[in-house]
C-alpha cells in the first residue's frame, strides 16, 4: 500500500522520541484543500482507529484510514532536507497533477480545484 524510506522512518522515530510519545505511531492520510483538491497530511497518533489500515515499517506503526488508501495505494514517503528546508515528501502514482511543492494533489477522475485560492508552499 504505501512504503516510507529509512530516512523518513528514522525522522519519525526522532519526533516521537523529542515529544515523548512512546508508543505511537504515524498517520498518513488525505483531505480536501489544497490548490490541487486534496492534500497530504501526516500526523503521530497514540492509536490506530478501529478500521484503519496498520503496517509496521521497521518497528513504527502507520495509520491509514479507508478514505485515505484509496488515494494513497503505492505512495512512496521520503524525508528530505535541501537547502531550502526540509519535510516530508510523499510521491503518489494515483495523483494526475500536483502542486510546486507536493503538499497537494488531483486524483485521476477528479475535477481541478477552482483557481485563485494560492497554494500555500511558500
Amino acid at each position: 500500500m504505501i512504503t516510507l524510506t529509512d530516512t523518513a522512518v528514522d525522522k519519525v522515530k526522532e519526533l516521537i522520541e523529542m515529544q515523548q510519545k512512546d508508543g505511537s505511531g504515524l498517520r498518513v492520510y488525505v483531505a480536501g484543500g489544497g490548490c490541487s483538491g486534496l492534500r497530504y497530511g501526516m500526523m503521530l497518533e497514540d492509536a490506530p482507529e478501529e478500521d484503519d489500515d496498520v503496517l509496521d515499517v521497521r518497528g513504527l506503526p502507520v495509520y491509514v484510514d479507508l478514505h485515505s488508501a484509496q488515494y494513497l495505494d503505492g505512495a512512496h514517503v521520503d524525508y528530505v532536507e535541501t537547502v531550502m528546508g526540509a519535510g516530508f515528501k510523499v510521491d503518489n502514482p494515483n495523483a494526475v497533477s500536483s502542486c510546486g511543492c507536493g503538499s497537494s494533489f488531483r486524483p485521476a477522475g477528479a475535477e481541478p480545484a477552482p483557481t485563485g485560492g494560492g497554494c500555500g508552499c511558500g
